[in-house]
């Protein structure tokens, strides 16, 4: 794996070089709200860097929210720039659901092979931030073809796949190339490490829930179904969740479009059969979706700890302090 460096000036110069002739999304802070921007003139100074998660899943670059898939287009290249661990490891599920050679999506392959993922480390974290309790660290290490560190007014630049090496030899004039990467990330990211694992020191992990919510009756998921409202926010803005529509349309056109197991008569049937009716059922299924249906049909958990479900609930249910509270409850009965 090839390290380099550069001054940050020039990586901005380098960002603003290639938005020139491609699509360039990097995370931009507006007042407090983070999110990807595409970047040109009028924003290319106000990126944020190593800050935890945009507010926008990485999945919708590749799975947009709405989605004509009968119409042939050409797929232009795009970088993305700023993406964090946590959105990097739902393309572990994704991949394996999208690139199925059986049911294989193109629009989905057509567009992760004409983009370039520039991971980022996460330098502090956000009240909900909880990957390390799934085993993902806040740095990346997988599904990027380039990493990204700032330390010192210094950007360092970690090379992960051919793709990645090929789109930075344009600009290794510019860069200085490392032995190894410097300590300073090195204690960047154990310091960040160690916030995440005392801020969730009472979160249980995957297995632990798998087994919890697997024994839990209706009493935790009554409880906390009173405050939804089923809006979906939890499954739209989740990095893992693909469930979609076909519809038909006028001539012969067909739109695949975002669906939620939050809504009512998701799973409705003919004969206005509805195994996920009451409101309590559709909660519990989503969260059996993650911690056993996932990872029994693609050994991957579907939860990556990014925390923007309890960020998006307008219940305010806290996912969290439901699965804190059904292992509670099973450590109790057993």
């Amino acid at each position: 794996m090839r390290t380099y460096s550069v001054s940050l000036k020039q990586w901005v110069k380098i960002l603003s070089l290639v938005s020139a002739k491609s699509n360039v999304f990097a995370p931009v802070k507006r007042y407090d709200f983070l999110d990807y921007e595409l970047l040109s003139v009028n924003n290319v100074d106000y990126i944020s860097f190593n800050k935890a998660k945009p507010t926008t899943p990485l999945k919708a670059f590749f799975f947009p929210i709405k989605e004509n898939v009968v119409k042939e287009r050409k797929e232009l290249q795009q970088v993305i720039f700023g993406v964090p661990s946590c959105d990097l490891n739902a393309l572990n599920l994704l991949d394996k659901i999208f690139l199925d050679e059986d049911f294989l999506d193109i629009y989905y392959k057509n567009k992760r092979e004409n983009t370039i993922l520039i991971g980022s480390d996460c330098y502090d974290i956000d009240e909900n931030c909880h990957c390390t309790s799934y085993g993902i660290n806040p740095f990346p290490q997988k599904n990027c073809d380039i990493s990204f560190s700032l330390i010192n007014h210094k950007v360092i630049l970690q090379v992960h796949t051919k793709k990645g090496e090929g789109f930075l030899n344009e600009f290794t004039a510019d860069f200085i190339e490392l032995d190894k990467l410097p300590i300073e990330i090195h204690k960047e990211r154990e310091n960040t490490v160690k916030q995440l694992e005392l801020q969730n020191k009472d979160l249980p992990g995957n297995e632990e829930t798998r087994k919890a919510i697997q024994k839990e009756g209706t009493v935790i998921w009554k409880k906390y179904a009173k405050d939804c409202v089923s809006c979906g926010a939890c499954a739209v803005i989740c990095p893992t969740c693909h469930c979609f529509l076909l519809i038909d349309k006028a001539n012969f056109e067909k739109v695949k479009i975002w669906d939620a197991c939050q809504y009512p008569a998701f799973e409705r049937v003919a004969g206005d059969e509805d195994p996920l009716e009451k409101i309590y059922t559709r909660l519990k299924n989503r969260y059996l979706c993650k911690f056993v249906h996932k990872p029994d049909m693609f050994n991957e958990i579907a939860c990556t700890g990014c925390g923007r479900c309890i960020d998006a609930c307008i219940g305010k249910i806290n996912k969290n302090q439901l699965i804190i509270e059904s292992c509670k409850l099973r450590k109790e009965h057993d």
